[in-house]
């Protein structure tokens, strides 16, 4: 994408702007280079002890994405948008050499963090899920927004037979799919915003009444 032109968006702006759109231009693709940038952009998400647990299938096979199409409702954008990413999760990554996660650290800060790694998340295996799941979460929010600031217009999806795209994408044992994410050129705008709740409704301070 030529930019040279363009004023690359803030991040509040983009946060403002984010929608989820579902018609893209077929003829539009983005360049790895973008890729690439969106995704380098998603692994600066903060994940829990720094065991970086988000892994993302980036589909580009066009029968691979039908087959993942029919397995979603039959949602076009999931052939139609530029790129496909399958936000995944290693449930296990705690347990895979975590030393790698913390090699930068000064010594004494490794030999502090890593037994805690092993120590929190040994037999826990509700929390490693739930783990999984908030880097899912939070990686998914940084591909939208870089895409966002880029230029380009996205949709998160859930509506998908989790186990069919598992079996699609050859997903490991141990690994979970947190969500879809489309990315791609918009033809359509997204509809209206269906209605924000009042911050009074979703705020709380302190604690529950």
């Amino acid at each position: 994408m030529d930019t040279s032109n363009e004023e690359i968006m803030e991040t509040l702006e983009a946060i403002k702007q984010r929608r989820s759109v579902k018609h893209y231009d077929t003829q539009y693709d983005l360049s790895d280079e973008e890729i690439n940038k969106i995704l380098n952009n998603a692994v600066l998400s903060p994940t829990s002890f720094n065991i970086q647990n988000w892994r993302f299938l980036i589909v580009k096979d066009k029968e691979i994405r039908q087959q993942i199409r029919e397995a979603a409702w039959d949602q076009a954008q999931i052939t139609e948008a530029s790129t496909l990413i399958v936000v995944c999760a290693d449930t296990k990554a705690w347990e895979k050499k975590p030393e790698r996660y913390w090699r930068n650290a000064p010594k004494e800060v490794q030999d502090k963090m890593v037994p805690l790694i092993r120590q929190f998340y040994q037999d826990r295996d509700q929390i490693q899920r739930d783990e999984a799941i908030r880097s899912c979460g939070i990686a998914a929010q940084t591909i939208m927004l870089t895409a966002k600031e880029l230029g380009y217009d996205s949709c998160p999806m859930i509506g998908f037979d989790p186990n069919a795209v598992a079996e699609i994408i050859n997903l490991p044992q141990d690994h979970l799919i947190g969500l879809l994410i489309v990315v791609g050129k918009a033809v359509q705008p997204a509809r209206p915003r269906g209605g924000q709740l009042d911050l009074n409704e979703v705020v709380i301070w302190d604690k529950f009444n």
